[in-house]
């Protein structure tokens, strides 16, 4: 893995979390000022890091990011902000004590915060305070301490959830694009969703960045569900190189290319989310063809995918075909019943609003022998298409949910 220049990386273990030794401490920190963008959750009951960090972004004046993970700071009142801010501050002293060769002066209102886990319960703010301390001691720009962040930020995860990309640019530039994710529960989002944080060393103004993360984020986070519940914290951000007068930011062409690598980036880290989602035997692909535009085709695919109909269907290896063409009908968007095709699997069950023969055993050997279920559902004549990722539903779900706090 080839990480982007000019960043470094660190995760430790202080306390947050019951289990000895989990880590979930993280920082991200740009050797000088960078910019950022970031895109948040849309929940009206929100945490007081999203506050705090989106009346930050998008900005050039960054240098990192600042991540705890087993505890929320959701719905903590003025208590939370103090605490949000406070971790703001303890980043930029803790960077300021390192020392780093090549840094810049690093200020309290230059940080990204986050914070992720239980709601309701306030920071342990002197373990907060020693893991940033540590975590600036033991920052590097190798692999080692880029797993280590990525480790930080996790909760009910099963899996570390990371991907990378190395770009060839048409000007001739080579850049690196890492990223980091975290979610397995309350999973659906309306912006981004759980915790994203993206890394480049390509070279962006803040519009730029906020319009290319915006863009990726509504093809991928913003595709996926496990129970469609949208979190307090959801935040997805990215982190470029600051543009110069020697460095501009990407021209047109090399802005082209690197947008198509992003949303490629964002699309196999979003895909991780369901395939870890809590409890779940299947990722479920949805894609929807045929609709009057995109937007009616999403509309469409979340119908489908919070239909828990269908997702204890699919958990069943039930072809039960009626329950995917009745969420298509209700999602609240003009189709063309008499269009209306299924497959499931690659098998065709239903075409042009009638029934056809298959073997139903052969078809629920595809769902139960393999991860994947792929839906795919033609449902007019337009050129509207979509694609969303789910998980099924299943007694494991409802037994870690009804135990999660206690």
């Amino acid at each position: 893995m080839e990480l982007p220049k000019g960043f470094r990386f660190a995760g430790v273990a202080c306390g947050i979390k019951s289990r000895q030794g989990a880590l979930d401490l993280t920082l991200i920190v740009a050797d000088n000022e960078c910019t950022a963008a970031g895109v948040y959750t849309t929940n009206q009951v929100v945490a007081a890091p999203v506050v705090l960090s989106r009346s930050r972004t998008p900005s050039q004046q960054f240098r990192g990011i600042v991540v705890n993970s087993g505890n929320a700071n959701a719905c903590t009142g003025a208590k939370g902000m103090t605490d949000a801010l406070e971790m703001s501050k303890l980043a930029a002293s803790a960077v300021a004590d390192k020392k780093l060769a090549g840094t810049t002066a690093a200020h309290e209102d230059q940080w990204i915060v986050m914070s992720t886990g239980i709601i309701g319960r306030f920071l342990p703010m002197d373990k907060i305070a020693n893991g940033i301390r540590q975590a600036a001691a033991e920052l590097a720009t190798g692999e080692h301490a880029y797993l280590n962040a990525a480790d930080g930020i996790m909760t009910t995860d099963i899996a570390r959830k990371i991907a990378s990309r190395q770009v060839k640019l048409p000007s001739g530039k080579s850049i690196s694009i890492v990223g980091m994710a975290k979610g397995a529960g309350m999973i659906g989002p309306k912006m981004a969703t759980m915790l994203g944080c993206l890394i480049t060393d390509a070279t962006f103004g803040a519009d730029q960045a906020q319009r290319l993360l915006q863009q990726s984020a509504d093809r991928s986070f913003n595709c996926i569900s496990v129970e469609g519940h949208t979190s307090t914290n959801d935040s997805l951000v990215l982190l470029a190189t600051k543009p110069t007068s020697d460095q501009p930011g990407l021209d047109e062409s090399d802005e082209a290319v690197f947008s198509v690598a992003l949303t490629e980036l964002c699309i196999e880290l979003a895909k991780k989310i369901p395939d870890d989602g809590e409890g779940a035997t299947h990722l479920i692909e949805i894609t929807i063809r045929g609709a009057s535009s995109d937007a009616d085709a999403d509309r469409i695919a979340r119908s489908v995918a919070l239909s828990n109909l269908v997702k204890t269907a699919i958990t069943g290896g039930d072809p039960n075909w009626g329950r995917i063409v009745s969420a298509v009908g209700y999602a609240g968007v003009p189709i063309k019943p008499e269009v209306l095709s299924l497959h499931l699997n690659g098998f065709h069950l239903f075409d042009r609003g009638e029934p056809l023969e298959f073997e139903a055993k052969a078809v629920s050997q595809s769902i139960r022998g393999q991860k994947l279920t792929e839906i795919e559902l033609l449902v007019g004549y337009g050129r509207g298409t979509a694609k969303h990722w789910t998980t099924d539903l299943n007694a494991e779900y409802v037994r870690f949910n009804s135990e999660y706090s206690t």
